[in-house]
């Protein structure tokens, strides 16, 4: 008998907050609610000690379909091409130049928010449709598909 699971993705990283307001911004995510009998996410991180304030944070699909998204602190900076990456279907369903045009605004959107642009890949049918290379502000790679 096979039981599905959730998945959550993380990403280690040097500010948790930052990076998960990032992506709330980019999928249309929440944070998640604060602790019981706390109004926010700042009232509890001042029971905390300084140092541990930004240790972790969350994103979540506030309609409970995609995966949970967690960002915790490391110290070290990232070192090497992410081996596994997201992919932002910002263009389901178009094709051509409606698409790449598509991409193109939702990758002006998101440098706005500080995510940098790396390539465009032109589309290839059948194989490609065309899509957009992106690091989010920490580098960490996506592509807007």
């Amino acid at each position: 008998m096979s039981t599905v699971k959730q998945v959550q993705v993380t990403f280690d990283c040097a500010d948790p907050r930052a990076l998960s307001k990032f992506w709330n911004a980019t999928l249309g995510y929440e944070l998640p609610p604060p602790p019981p009998t706390f109004d926010s996410w700042d009232a509890f991180s001042e029971t905390l000690p300084p140092e541990r304030r930004n240790m972790a944070s969350a994103s979540e699909d506030p309609a409970g379909a995609g995966p949970r998204l967690f960002f915790q602190q490391v110290p070290e900076g990232k070192s090497a091409k992410n081996r596994v990456h997201l992919d932002v279907r910002a263009a389901p369903g178009l094709e051509g130049d409606e698409r790449m045009a598509a991409l193109e605004a939702e990758c002006d959107r998101l440098v706005g928010l500080g995510a940098t642009r790396v390539e465009r890949h032109e589309p290839a049918p059948p194989m490609s449709g065309g899509h957009i290379v992106m690091q989010d502000p920490e580098g960490n790679e996506f592509c807007l598909d």
